[in-house]
């Protein structure tokens, strides 16, 4: 049996909403602050980040950490990473800890990308030798090459992206700890991220990896935990996990509508699976095309904001990943916005029957405004369809031809 290489036992992190902090100059000052914030805490509202974990992951173990928005993931990664101290319980790691969550967390923008490197890799806890050793393969994994000599405030969010996991990838980590930064790279270079991070794990490395893209986490991770509302949902074998993640996020209904959130300069207002005449569809069918609508609020202008929408099926694969944006030629202008829009998108009958997560994500090329697992819903099968055939694991079920017919011997 592998040692642990991470321990977490009854490790809880609270929050206190509403209590502002302010930097005070004198004694007098922060003794009268802290009696106010003394009478204010029974008043604020408390909230557990996460509460009570507990969990071993062993050396060369790639675990992957799922829930909804809000569920305590990117918290429990902070803390992992000893960016964040827990309220209670510990939380220990053995070797060091090569953390990936806030992208660009480590550079000075007025910096080029060559000073950058080196200037992250010490915060990482790099010798300067080391750096000057990898420094080759640092630039060839992010492909920065011609931009090495360029401000990094200059840099699009993706440059970014490259440049952080290209040094975080090479700082040789005994934890390596990822939080859905693979959201925003292109196609390409998430592929080239996921083959680093099975790298790690046939050198006897540790990963703990937190996505929304189900199919990456089965993909790279044997086993995964899910948590839900700062607590452990589940922890099991990846599959296992994903299969009653998903079903647990498709709904009686096909609708679902947003709680309002004033202070959010964009908004998810409803999400629905609509007919071609626009009614909600109670029940649609494998065999049929379907429509996705998703209505939201921009509240000021912001120029370029682009629209995706993802499709998961039960086993966590991703089967549609759409881009109404800059790439595609089009997007909200900010002669458009503010105001309330509704993006739809309509599905052709290619997909099996089966459970489903529809995913969006509203931003910009340097900004992600909103991200949610928005609705889950069932595909039905067509009243045909054989048993047998719905137990097949099968991705596609689109409409095909048959034709059988004897066929005389050649000769």
């Amino acid at each position: 049996m592998s040692r642990a290489a991470i321990e977490v036992e009854d490790l809880s992190k609270r929050y206190r909403l509403g209590r502002k902090l302010r930097v005070h100059q004198t004694l007098q000052e922060t003794l009268a602050a802290k009696l106010r914030m003394q009478k204010q805490d029974a008043q604020n509202e408390v909230v557990w980040a996460l509460r009570d974990l507990d969990f071993t992951v062993g050396e060369g173990e790639a675990l992957g950490v799922i829930g909804h928005n809000g569920a305590g993931k990117t918290t429990l990664l902070k803390i992992l990473s000893r960016i964040t101290r827990p309220t209670s319980g510990v939380s220990r790691t053995r070797g060091r800890v090569g953390a990936l969550i806030d992208v660009g967390t480590g550079f000075h923008p007025e910096l080029t990308g060559r000073e950058n490197i080196f200037l992250n890799g010490a915060i990482l806890g790099m010798r300067r030798r080391d750096i000057r050793e990898r420094f080759d393969d640092i630039v060839d994994f992010s492909g920065l090459e011609q931009f090495l000599e360029t401000p990094i405030k200059r840099y699009s969010w993706g440059m970014y992206l490259r440049l952080a996991f290209g040094v975080a990838a090479h700082v040789e980590p005994e934890v390596v700890v990822v939080d859905e930064v693979l959201a925003v790279g292109d196609v390409r270079f998430r592929e080239k991220c996921l083959g680093k991070m099975s790298e790690f794990g046939r050198e006897g490395r540790t990963v703990v990896f937190v996505s929304h893209d189900l199919g990456s986490i089965n993909q790279l991770c044997s086993r995964t935990i899910w948590l839900d509302h700062g607590q452990i949902h589940a922890d099991g074998s990846s599959q296992d996990v994903i299969n009653r993640y998903v079903r647990s996020s498709v709904g009686q209904t096909t609708r679902r509508d947003f709680e309002a959130a004033p202070g959010k300069r964009v908004q998810l207002l409803s999400a629905a699976i609509v007919d071609e005449h626009g009614q909600v569809d109670d029940a649609p069918r494998r065999d049929e095309p379907f429509t996705i609508s998703m209505r939201f609020l921009v509240r000021e202008r912001i120029p370029g904001i682009d629209v995706t929408f993802t499709l998961q099926n039960q086993q966590g694969v991703q089967v549609l990943d759409e881009v109404w944006g800059l790439d595609t030629g089009d997007s909200l202008s900010p002669e458009h916005v503010p105001a309330e829009y509704e993006a739809r998108l309509t599905v052709p009958p290619l997909l099996a029957a089966g459970d489903y997560v529809v995913g969006v994500l509203i931003g910009t090329r340097y900004d992600v405004l909103v991200e949610e697992q928005a609705l889950g819903f069932r595909l039905w099968p067509h009243p045909e369809d054989q048993s047998k055939a719905l137990a097949r694991n099968r991705v596609l079920q689109p409409r095909v031809q048959w034709e059988v017919r004897a066929v005389e011997p050649n000769g």
